[in-house]
């Protein structure tokens, strides 16, 4: 039996075959969707809603370190079992004790894995699939990328300089 992704994904692909679409903005496919009977969402419930905006906020808190006056995300979230559901609490990473700030590190480690490993999927996919083109390559080490953003001058260094 289907999930309910399964069928969003296969009435994407019935509109891409009756439009002639080969790209398609999910907009016109929801407007398709729901005249040919698809129902719309309940609306979220405030609380929830509300909830959300908060963990929104808590993720795109940024301060700077004191001495070097990098970047660094004030607000982490950790991983919590809680009758039997994974939840998350969030703690500030100047008050997070150690075991905390290892598990929320480790977790954001652990998606990053994730998104390579599809990202390389997809690739070597595409790749197969158009044996004439010449080959997408995905460049998985990172710490290149890293150290040159980390010693590229900020945006105040860029406008003084």
């Amino acid at each position: 039996m289907a999930n309910r992704h399964q069928e969003m994904q296969r009435i994407v692909r019935h509109y891409k075959e009756t439009t002639g679409s080969k790209e398609v903005d999910l907009h016109e496919v929801v407007a398709w969707a729901v005249k040919r009977g698809w129902p719309l969402p309940k609306p979220l419930d405030p609380f929830d809603r509300l909830v959300k905006e908060f963990a929104q906020a808590e993720r795109e808190e940024i301060r700077h370190d004191a001495t070097t006056g990098k970047p660094y995300r004030a607000n982490h979230a950790v991983p919590l079992m809680r009758n039997g559901q994974q939840i998350f609490f969030w703690v500030d990473i100047d008050e997070a004790p150690r075991p905390h700030m290892q598990k929320s590190l480790t977790l954001r480690r652990d998606q990053m894995i994730g998104d390579g490993l599809q990202l390389t999927f997809d690739a070597a996919h595409w790749n197969s699939v158009n044996p004439t083109e010449e080959p997408i390559k995905v460049e998985m080490d990172f710490n290149p990328d890293i150290e040159w953003r980390m010693n590229a001058p900020d945006e105040d260094e860029k406008k003084s300089g």
